[in-house]
């Protein structure tokens, strides 16, 4: 396969020093890759032209859509909104489980179909009645430069953004990426760094970091997904452990997500996560003092819903993407007891729905 860069691809990189040996560092995520002329980062998507680095997916993307932002999962940012998704090619992380693998390890650059500058993507946005847009799909870390100005034309247009990530980011481009961000839904894969290191090719310190970032230096939203892999990151102590952590360090009102596994990419021999191993998670977390736990990938009406933490009213009601019950006030209380729900809220009318309308972008814009 060739995977020399061609000339469209080469848009300039940031993040990234040169070495004495020759040789330039990129300096975007942990994984400080060390590259020679015409060499790739682990993302693939981050190369060595000449004496300076560059992004290939710059402006390509490998597919758009207008989905509900439970979706994300977001269930504290304005409930019931559309949300813009779109995402490239290629990971920083090497996970034995992705679920979105045929994206995100792709090295094929064909299959990013679609083409959009950034300001095309906020006009879109805006002309389907998106509350937000969404990096996801493979992790916006590794094309920040294209999903920061694409930020930038958004809120220009008065459009919120989400990054949909796992976090996996050294200090200064953290700083710089989340201060074009409103709303951010992290991966925390698991608790232990040998779960890290044997199945995402990362280490845990790194995103621990990053969720105490954004918890505790920015005012982008915040909530936190774990996907729960039978016999991998799903036992009673880690489970216990990841929760503490996230009460003490983060505080009881950031909302976790335990989401099902489904056998993938190269663990088809793992079966997939029993609806009962995230009712006992959500259990465990909410022991710990989490005020909102979900589950996901699963039918699961209970674990779906928002409950007061100060009454136990159930305040929003989901059967998977669609809100069969709203009863929020518009500035996000208990109507009664009146405790504030953490999370960004505005008066409800009516939810976007569970529908997820592909949308398709003329090439060149």
């Amino acid at each position: 396969m060739d995977e020399s860069i061609s000339v469209n691809e080469r848009y300039p990189a940031r993040y990234w020093h040169k070495l004495e040996d020759g040789r330039i560092q990129c300096d975007l995520c942990p994984r400080d890759c060390k590259l020679r002329e015409g060499q790739r980062g682990a993302c693939f998507v981050r190369g060595r032209i000449g004496d300076a680095m560059v992004l290939t997916t710059y402006g390509r993307s490998s597919g758009f859509c207008v989905d509900p932002i439970e979706k994300k999962p977001l269930n504290h940012y304005y409930p019931g909104s559309s949300i813009f998704s779109f995402g490239t090619a290629g990971c920083n992380l090497a996970c034995k489980f992705c679920q979105n693998w045929d994206i995100s390890k792709s090295r094929d650059m064909d299959t990013l179909m679609d083409q959009a500058s950034p300001e095309a993507i906020a006009r879109a946005a805006e002309k389907y009645g998106c509350k937000s847009v969404a990096f996801t799909y493979n992790d916006p870390v590794i094309f920040a430069e294209y999903a920061m100005d694409t930020a930038d034309a958004c809120h220009a247009r008065g459009i919120k953004t989400v990054a949909v990530t796992a976090g996996y980011m050294h200090d200064q481009a953290r700083r710089e990426f989340y201060a074009k961000m409103d709303a951010a839904n992290v991966d925390l894969k698991g608790f232990t760094d040998e779960f890290y290191v044997k199945l995402c090719g990362a280490h845990l310190q790194p995103v621990l970091d990053t969720l105490l970032y954004l918890r505790h230096e920015t005012d982008v939203w915040l909530e936190i997904t774990t996907l729960l892999i039978p016999g991998q990151n799903d036992s009673d102590s880690e489970i216990t452990a990841l929760s503490q952590w996230v009460a003490k360090e983060l505080g009881p009102d950031v909302p976790l997500h335990f989401s099902a596994f489904h056998p993938d990419y190269k663990m088809v021999d793992i079966p997939p996560t029993p609806p009962a191993s995230l009712t006992r998670a959500r259990q465990i977390a909410r022991a710990a003092g989490l005020h909102y736990v979900y589950t996901g990938n699963v039918h699961d009406i209970d674990g779906d819903t928002t409950y007061c933490p100060s009454c136990n009213s159930a305040l929003i009601v989901r059967d998977w993407y669609e809100i069969r019950q709203y009863r929020l006030t518009p500035d996000g209380h208990c109507p009664d007891c009146n405790t504030r729900i953490a999370g960004h809220f505005e008066k409800f009318d009516k939810a976007f729905g569970s529908r997820r309308i592909p949308i398709m972008m003329k090439a060149g814009v």
